[in-house]
């Protein structure tokens, strides 16, 4: 089985940056496409941006083109979001999840789940 721990949220003001990190355990987590999640109080959880086993394939939400960027690095088991020029709709709650279905944008397509890290965005 596969455990996901994402770190690496905080406090900040608009138009900063932060570098969430998604740290995994188990053999098979270079195998799975992971993906990033982001529920907000009140909302339902929402895709951010997927990236495939290899970090070849990338694909984000419109949300999220261009101003976040999704990255791998499979010998170190982590996953990352880079997030630039934040804004207070991006307040969340961050969510990494993996699972085998390729650049899967649907909450029900990954097995696995992090416990999620908080971003809080001030104006």
């Amino acid at each position: 089985q596969v455990q996901l721990v994402e770190s690496g949220g905080g406090l900040l003001q608009a138009g900063g940056s932060l570098r969430l990190s998604c740290a995994a355990s188990g053999r098979t987590f270079s195998s799975l496409t992971v993906g990033w999640f982001r529920q907000a109080p009140g909302k339902e959880r929402e895709f951010v941006a997927a990236i495939s086993s290899s970090g070849s394939g990338i694909y984000y939400a419109d949300s999220a083109k261009v101003r976040f960027t999704i990255s791998r690095v499979n010998a170190k088991n982590t996953v990352y979001l880079q997030m630039n020029s934040l804004k207070p709709e991006d307040t969340a709650v961050y969510y990494c999840a993996a699972g085998s279905s390729y650049l899967a944008t649907a909450r029900d397509r990954y097995d696995y789940w992090g416990q999620g890290t908080q971003v809080t965005v001030s104006s």
